[in-house]
């Protein structure tokens, strides 16, 4: 075998070219230097950072704000030119230095789509700022995108959409995070667990969202979950609800999960239909010597 590259030159060339890739030639005269080597270059990612002092104290957001205007429109020239876009923004303001310096306060903008325009910069900063209040004097003010994208293709519609586009849904939901703050608009995601209730989560509205994994066609679950379920009578052994007897239309549907916390989940679900022809989800539990029937989701 060949151990140097000594000993990998020293092969016959026809021969080792049929029993290789054209690469390991292109590579072994590259090292040599009997073939041109092209180098990938290392680029920086592209950030913008832009600061303007202020001539004297300033204490009221209204004048940061017009400060942040002419920031938020070199943004917007700067991402123009490089076909960039942003999904988060830094505005710094800096306060007083010397013996009673404070660090400097900063306000993030998250955004759910990329951005490159400087007016919707703009009026995201002034619903952040309009909700603020400064704790100290500021002396100069700074704009900062330190995460920067490739900007995103324009794609249109033959049609309009009556329900808005993707890029409307965004901006709606950028306008609420600036002005409720983003630990107050959450949105439901799927949780890997069984278990009805534990089946969905709260997370961060901004985050990108989660592939869910693909449902068994046949899957019925309803509309509405009860928290917590509804405890059912029963009138000869059969559930009832609103004073009528539910009939079971389809089930049982075993659920078991949940061994490994104190939320132990041992139930058979059922599908139930009352004298309207209105539907339930009901479920029996099996870890009690006597059932104990519950409703648990109402479908639409």
């Amino acid at each position: 075998g060949c151990h140097i590259l000594a000993d990998l030159r020293a092969l016959p060339r026809a021969g080792l070219q049929r029993r290789s890739a054209p690469e390991l030639l292109q590579a072994l005269d590259a090292a040599y230097g009997l073939a041109p080597e092209l180098h990938r270059w290392v680029e920086p990612p592209h950030q913008f950072s832009r600061r303007i002092e202020l001539t004297d104290y300033v204490e009221h957001t209204d004048a940061v704000l017009a400060v942040a205007r002419r920031l938020a429109e070199q943004l917007g020239g700067w991402l123009s030119a490089r076909q960039l876009a942003v999904r988060r923004v830094v505005l710094s303001m800096e306060h007083e230095r010397g013996r009673h310096a404070r660090p400097p306060t900063e306000l993030e903008l998250a955004l759910a789509q990329p951005v490159w325009q400087a007016p919707q910069i703009l009026h995201l900063l002034r619903e952040k700022l309009a909700r603020f209040t400064l704790e100290a004097p500021v002396i100069a003010v700074a704009l900062l995108a330190p995460d920067t994208v490739e900007q995103p293709a324009a794609s249109t519609t033959l049609f309009p959409e009556p329900g808005g586009t993707p890029a409307d849904h965004a901006r709606l939901l950028d306008l609420l995070v600036a002005r409720l703050g983003r630990d107050q608009v959450r949105h439901a995601h799927p949780v890997p667990d069984h278990r009805p209730e534990a089946a969905n989560a709260w997370g961060d509205a901004l985050s990108p969202p989660q592939r869910p994994a693909p449902l068994p066609a046949l899957l019925d679950r309803p509309f509405w979950l009860l928290d917590p379920p509804l405890p059912l009578k029963l009138s000869g052994h059969r559930p009832q609800y609103g004073g009528q007897a539910l009939r079971l239309m389809r089930g049982p549907e075993r659920i078991e999960s949940g061994w490994w916390d104190p939320a132990l989940t041992v139930r058979d679900y059922f599908v139930a239909e009352d004298a309207a022809a209105a539907r339930y989800w009901i479920y029996r539990e099996r870890d009690d010597e006597h059932a104990r029937w519950f409703l648990h989701g109402l479908y639409a």
